[in-house]
């Protein structure tokens, strides 16, 4: 197997060689490509969603396909901008001189997917790799099975292996992977075979992308318009059943109005999820029970009802919830939401900020100081004020995790600097300074002193 992928990233080293995949006429035409080959697949990839994850069209098309379409245009359209020079001022004592910025590709890249989102956290740094002018092997999340198929026949009906290629494989395929010598590894997943990558990567001396994850709070302050703040937090929360990284992992409410925020709570999600099997499936049984076993029926106070034959768990509410509970330990990953309260603003930021850093955070408040203080002082990866996970879906903002939730960053213009390397050239004529020089005059030092200050 370790064979196989060393002829594929030897045939992907050569063809990169070829510097074919500088020229920026080249890397629209394969965006264009792809997005062609994406709408003539379109039916097999959502159908492939909703075997995997129980998505249905729409709700496939709005967080996976559609926002991958959304991801190629915008590259597009940006793309002689980001990969042209960029010019910068140069400081007194280095003229005359040009300075600028050459973005070049990194090279062979490794991207590896998870299987929550498997399209979409597939194929957006993908499409941000070849933007940049990188080859690329797609590692795709194994555990939705459907998903990695429909992502192979898309890609190898598309692009020849020297370009890209792609692995469906599980562990063996992972770990000889690692053992190869990419230029840059994207890794989006947990924790534990995130570390593993990064530890495999340092010993290449590989740069890295880890996109991670954590317990992502929701914070419902006594200011807050309850209703609303109930609505997208079941939206952020149960989307995809609970499933994604930036979902709120659980909500700490003021203790003054949790009862009417709870009762606004049910009624949201009666609205949104009507009956138990609106809800998506659980990827696999193994993660269906371990989400079974954090469930406190002594705290349920909405749902709680679950089938294993179909992999479904209705929305569940939990109250009353304490810190050290076992539901809190970990990054929950499925339709459980855990409601705790607070009396006072700032001892709750500085008791989460003493946990791991989330991978995102959100405020439902229209106090001024408590927003200001959640954006610049309380530390996660990106968020929202009055609103949940919508961060993530702009080619506009940086999308990436801080501290235990992940290193670096992409989407959009940062997707693309994320998967180049900004060279810096300074171009010369034959003018000089000659106090550079050893052979310089004495008068000179105090010239040097007036330039340099």
């Amino acid at each position: 197997m370790e064979k196989q992928f060393d002829k594929i990233l030897e045939a992907q080293k050569q063809f990169f060689a070829t510097g074919l995949t500088y020229d920026v006429n080249f890397r629209k035409n394969s965006l264009k490509l792809l997005k062609g080959a994406m709408l003539l697949h379109e039916k097999e990839i959502l159908d492939a969603l909703h075997t995997d994850l129980g998505k249905g069209p729409t709700e496939g098309y709005m967080s996976e396909f559609g926002l991958t379409l959304s991801a190629i245009d915008w590259q597009i359209r940006h793309l002689d901008h980001n990969a042209a020079p960029h010019y910068h001022y140069t400081p007194l004592h280095e003229f005359p001189a040009i300075s600028k910025t050459i973005h070049i590709p990194y090279g062979n890249v490794l991207i590896m997917a998870p299987w929550n989102y498997p399209f979409l956290l597939a194929m957006v740094p993908l499409v941000e790799a070849l933007a940049a002018g990188n080859t690329a092997i797609v590692k795709t999340g194994h555990a939705a099975a459907a998903t990695s198929k429909a992502i192979e026949n898309l890609l190898t009906s598309t692009f020849d292996c020297e370009y890209v290629a792609v692995s469906t494989g599980g562990r063996d395929e992972i770990s000889a992977l690692l053992d190869l010598k990419f230029d840059y590894i994207f890794f989006t997943g947990g924790k534990k075979l995130g570390s593993l990558v990064y530890e495999s990567a340092s010993r290449q001396m590989t740069p890295v992308t880890l996109e991670l994850g954590g317990k992502s709070p929701a914070i419902v302050d006594e200011t807050a318009n309850l209703a609303l703040a109930a609505r997208r937090i079941v939206f952020g929360k149960f989307l995809n059943a609970g499933q994604t990284c930036v979902a709120p992992d659980y909500v700490v409410v003021h203790e003054s109005v949790k009862e009417p925020f709870l009762a606004a709570l049910t009624n949201e999600i009666r609205k949104q999820y009507p009956n138990p099997e609106d809800i998506g499936k659980i990827i696999n049984e193994s993660h269906y029970e371990h989400l079974i076993s954090l469930v406190d029926p002594s705290k349920v106070v909405v749902g709680g009802s679950a089938s294993g034959p179909t992999l479904q768990i209705e929305a569940t509410v939990m109250d009353n919830v304490d810190w050290d509970d076992p539901i809190m330990q970990e990054e929950i990953f499925g339709p459980i939401l855990p409601i705790l309260t607070y009396k006072n603003f700032k001892p709750l930021m500085r008791k989460i900020a003493s946990l791991p850093t989330p991978l995102a955070f959100y405020l439902f408040s229209r106090d001024k100081l408590h927003q200001q203080y959640v954006e610049r002082i309380q530390p996660y990866g990106g968020g929202c004020i009055n609103d949940t996970i919508i961060h993530l879906t702009s080619d506009n903002l940086p999308f990436g995790g801080m501290g235990a939730s992940g290193i670096g960053h992409y989407h959009g213009k940062y997707g693309f600097d994320t998967f180049s390397h900004d060279k810096a050239v300074i171009q010369k004529g034959a003018l000089d300074l000659p106090m550079r020089y050893n052979d310089r005059k004495p008068w000179m030092a105090s010239l040097i002193r007036l330039v340099l200050h």
